[in-house]
């Protein structure tokens, strides 16, 4: 009497059957799908031993199930990726997914290098100077009413230029004339110091520090002889073609101010009326 030939789950016989053993162990091909088959993530059903199954993260497909969301292509040999739990294939991801370049209109693939700004995606080698139309690449840029210059474009066109060494000014500056200067060439006229932040004045289009405009234009003073600025010394006192510094306009006899009162001239000196009475 033979020995029996069962299936070792449902205990049918395999004789004349397919069967698959498993650890030595046979079962028949109903059993085995049932008890080892995968469930399809796309479709739900049950993924028999004849069919092709493809894995995906912890995820069972059939091979026709392993498709593309968007356009259905499968993607059993395509490259893909996974957008909110579905797969879609490099095409679509990149037609609904990836950004355009605004300079070539094409799209940005994934991985490749670009360049974002103002809400604008760029090839890196679309993302070029309005001036020598270089690519800019990971340089300093300068943005002007919707063109993008490298900064050495952007100086030689729009940045200003020294009024005195005609080299452009990068940093602070002052203005005179409405002209801009370099700080360090804005010299005065005589000594040639620094009149930045200082008090100047000019002497038609020259600029002078106050000690030389004093002493190459101010007139002097007809009690002490130091120059009549305007800086410091506060109002002057004129008379008869002399001037005098307020604090110097007293009575040449006992020195009382002559300010706000009457005098008389002597020859070179002025006197008080009380001077002048004796």
């Amino acid at each position: 009497m033979s020995e029996s030939f069962d299936c070792k789950s449902c205990k049918e016989s395999l004789y004349g059957k397919k069967y698959i053993q498993v650890d030595d162990v046979p079962q028949c091909v109903p059993c085995y799908d049932r008890l080892y088959g995968n469930t399809c993530h796309q479709c739900k059903e049950l993924i028999t031993h004849s069919a092709r199954e493809l894995y995906y993260e912890d995820r069972h497909y059939h091979e026709q199930c392993f498709c593309c969301s968007h356009c259905g292509c499968s993607l059993a040999d395509e490259s893909f990726t996974c957008q909110n739990d579905a797969l879609v294939c490099n095409a679509c991801y990149c037609s609904e997914f990836s950004s355009k370049c605004v300079a070539c209109n094409k799209t940005v693939m994934p991985g490749s290098k670009k360049l974002e700004y103002g809400g604008c995606t760029w090839h890196e080698e679309c993302f070029v100077c309005y001036g020598c139309e270089q690519p800019i690449g990971a340089q300093a840029f300068i943005p002007d009413k919707g063109d993008y210059y490298c900064v050495p474009c952007y100086e030689g066109r729009f940045a200003p230029r020294c009024a005195r060494c005609k080299q452009i000014l990068v940093h602070g500056g002052v203005t005179y004339r409405d002209e801009p200067w370099h700080r360090e060439c804005f010299l005065c006229t005589g000594c040639k110091m620094q009149l930045a932040g200082q008090p100047f004045t000019t002497q038609g289009e020259d600029p002078y520090c106050v000690k030389c405009f004093s002493n190459l234009y101010s007139q002097k003073c007809a009690a002490c002889n130091k120059p009549i600025t305007g800086f410091g010394e506060g109002k002057y006192i004129s008379f008869a073609e002399r001037q005098w510094h307020q604090p110097c306009f007293k009575c040449s006899s006992c020195s009382v101010s002559l300010v706000g009162t009457g005098f008389f001239p002597d020859g070179t000196n002025i006197l008080c009326k009380s001077c002048n009475d004796i």
